[in-house]
């Protein structure tokens, strides 16, 4: 699973929409979408997801937080370490090593910890596009 493809579900079954009828919907196949919401594929399309906020009516903070999941929803990761210390090397090796050991508490631990860490570095702003109207 993938933060994005948890989010998805949950919203499309708060909804009672049912997948195919979803899939539909979108123009997509069901077997993407359940590929997407499942992580065996990699992160939507910015205007994939644009289309799953106006989808759902999502709006603000909501919108926001869809599009911030489909930025952390990779599920095959590359880290480029090239440049940085040592220690940051072995850190991506120690984790790309390990990830699938670690229990829910210790990835929450290191959530938080990388966050505190990262939390002065500028956050990438999302830029809104303008809502279409919508055809009678």
């Amino acid at each position: 699973m993938t933060p994005f493809g948890t989010r998805l579900r949950e919203l499309r079954r708060a909804r009672a929409v049912a997948l195919k009828r979803m899939a539909a919907d979108l123009q997509l196949s069901p077997a993407y979408l359940s590929a997407l919401e499942h992580g065996h594929r990699g992160r939507p399309t910015p205007a994939l997801v644009v289309q799953i906020c106006e989808y759902f009516n999502l709006i603000w903070d909501d919108y926001e937080e869809m599009h911030r999941l489909a930025a952390l929803s990779q599920p095959r990761v590359v880290v480029d370490t090239s440049g940085l210390s040592a220690r940051a090397t072995e850190l991506a090796n120690l984790l790309a090593a390990n990830v699938a050991r670690l229990d829910d508490a210790a990835v929450e631990r290191m959530i938080e910890e990388i966050g505190r860490a990262a939390a002065g570095a500028p956050r990438p702003r999302l830029v809104r596009p303008r809502r279409r109207a919508r055809r009678a």
